[in-house]
């Protein structure tokens, strides 16, 4: 099975079901996507965040549309649905300042949400993240967001679900500190425009690699795997 056949198959249907793991693939991810199939296997979803990528999956006749875990779009069903259903929910991700402010504001914007725990997602040895998984897995969350970055966050998804964790999980990439001063992270032009990827490089300079050089490489690695797998 290739990369695209992978994404063809585990898209989502009306909704998410329970006791899943969902992550979310851009150009950026879709690089290691493609080395690391296995790894992406064991997820039940893999959903398109990256416009770019939306587009190629069209242009070869995969219908799909964007899904990203920011508040434009996934996070606030999840956490609305999370006090609906009174869900505990854990917060992984991040540095320890961002993460701080961060619960601060998702306690403001959504009254009523049972966060059982948080913690950054930085750990100075192995030791540290074997304690971190057995926290988690003894506090037992309904729902865990894990904030890492790929392909860290996706292998910590993976190594709870090993160590007997069941519940809905996800990955959110930059969300965490990006929303530690507000849940309002893109400007309705860039948002409206499908201009984030251009508003991210603004705000994070860091990221120009990224954008004007993996994006491309991915693109041509696209229409490689496509080319191969037709």
């Amino acid at each position: 099975m290739s990369a695209i056949d992978l994404l063809k198959n585990k898209q989502k249907g009306e909704e998410i079901v329970e006791n899943s793991l969902t992550t979310f693939i851009n150009p950026f991810s879709y690089l290691f996507l493609r080395k690391d199939l296995e790894l992406y296997r064991q997820f039940d979803y893999l959903l398109i965040d990256g416009i770019a990528l939306i587009y190629l999956l069209r242009l070869i006749g995969v219908k799909t549309s964007r899904c990203s875990f920011d508040m434009t779009s996934l996070a606030p069903i999840v956490f609305e649905s999370a006090i609906a259903g009174k869900n505990s929910v854990y917060f992984i991700g991040s540095s320890r300042e961002s993460i701080n402010s961060f619960i601060e504001v998702i306690k403001s914007c959504f009254k009523g949400i049972n966060i059982i725990g948080f913690r950054n997602g930085f750990f100075s040895d192995e030791l540290e993240k074997e304690k971190s998984l057995n926290n988690i897995v003894r506090l037992n969350p309904e729902i865990i967001i894990v904030g890492m970055g790929t392909p860290l966050q996706e292998q910590f998804l993976i190594d709870l679900k090993n160590k007997g964790w069941s519940g809905m999980g996800y990955t959110c990439g930059g969300f965490i500190h990006q929303t530690a001063k507000g849940t309002r992270y893109y400007p309705n032009f860039y948002n409206r425009y499908n201009l984030r990827w251009l508003y991210r490089i603004i705000d994070e300079p860091k990221l120009i690699k990224r954008y004007l050089i993996n994006y491309p490489k991915s693109v041509m690695l696209f229409f490689l795997d496509y080319i191969r797998n037709n």
